[in-house]
Parts: C-alpha cells; structure tokens; sequence
C-alpha cells in the first residue's frame, strides 16, 4: 500500500445484503463486496483504520431484511457507522471518531457510487480531508452514471485509484 500517509483509513459505504442485491454497474454488488474485503485486508494488515459504514431508514420500527454489513466483512477494531441520511458524515460522529486517530485522508469505496459514496465525499471534503477513490471497488444504478462520476466529478476531490494499487491484485 504505497499511497497513503500515516493518517489514511478506508471507509467502506452501504455494503449491506439488500445494497449489494441491487441491480448495479459496471461491477455486481458482490464484485464490489469482494474488492473492498481485499482493501480491509491491506488496510488492517498496516494497521490503518477502517471504517464500515452503513445505514439504517429513520422513523420505522424495523429495518428491512439484509440490512446489516455484509457476513464477514467486519473485524475486531474496526470502526461502524450507523447514518441515517445518504452521507456517512451527518449526526454519526465520523469526523471525531476520524480525528481521534489523526485521519486526515480517506479512501472511499462501497456502494452506491452516485450516491452514499458520492455524498460521503463531498462531506469529507467539506470537512478538510483528502479523498482517494477506488473506482472498481464502487458501482452505481448506471454504467454512465458510475463513470461520469469518477472520470468528471470525482478528480476535482481527489486521486481516483483502482483496487490494486492497494492490493497488488484485482
């Protein structure tokens, strides 16, 4: 993992049963699961923080079905963020958690491109981190709509990488 600083997490969005069972492109939900598995990997095994984020629907008695983090993805020390809008950032306490540990750069990936991602990066940015994006380990309702995103917006936020410049694998 040559592209992070000392302060870098990863932070994994909505890689949840009923997220990744969507109808998602240009990579399937669980090609998406499976290369932000590998991403925690690299991170934990250099000791950097990741953090899992997923949401729950307010105002409702119980939360559908496949609304937990997808089986396996989540280990001991890992930080998990419950939201309940479509960034990760609002009335979650991200940010201190962040700041306790001295993020000061974060690596996005997860679902849904366009939208939880998306979202959490305009809020990180606006909070003063660097972004980094793994545009394969991220998918979005539309083909179109996932590469608009990280071919025209998501470089005006920061660095647009793939998996395996963190893994050295696909």
């Amino acid at each position: 993992m040559t592209h992070t600083s000392a302060g870098t997490a990863l932070v994994l969005v909505d890689l949840m049963p009923r997220i990744i069972a969507l109808p998602v492109a240009p990579h399937s939900g669980e090609a998406v699961a499976a290369r932000c598995a590998l991403l925690a990997e690299a991170f934990r095994a250099e000791g950097r923080p990741v953090v899992l984020v997923r949401v729950e629907r307010p105002n409702v008695a119980e939360q559908p079905p496949g609304s937990g983090l997808v089986e396996g993805l989540a280990r001991p020390g890992d930080i998990e963020i419950v939201k309940r809008t479509v960034g990760a950032f609002h009335a979650t306490g991200l940010d201190e958690e962040l700041r306790a540990l001295g993020v000061d750069r974060l690596v996005l990936a997860g679902l849904v491109t366009t939208m939880g991602v998306e979202s959490t990066a305009r809020a990180a940015s606006d909070h003063g981190y660097e972004v980094e994006f793994i545009e394969d380990a991220m998918s979005a309702f539309a083909a179109d709509e996932h590469e608009f995103a990280v071919r025209r917006i998501f470089p005006r936020f920061g660095e647009v990488r793939t998996t395996a410049s963190y893994t050295g694998s696909v």
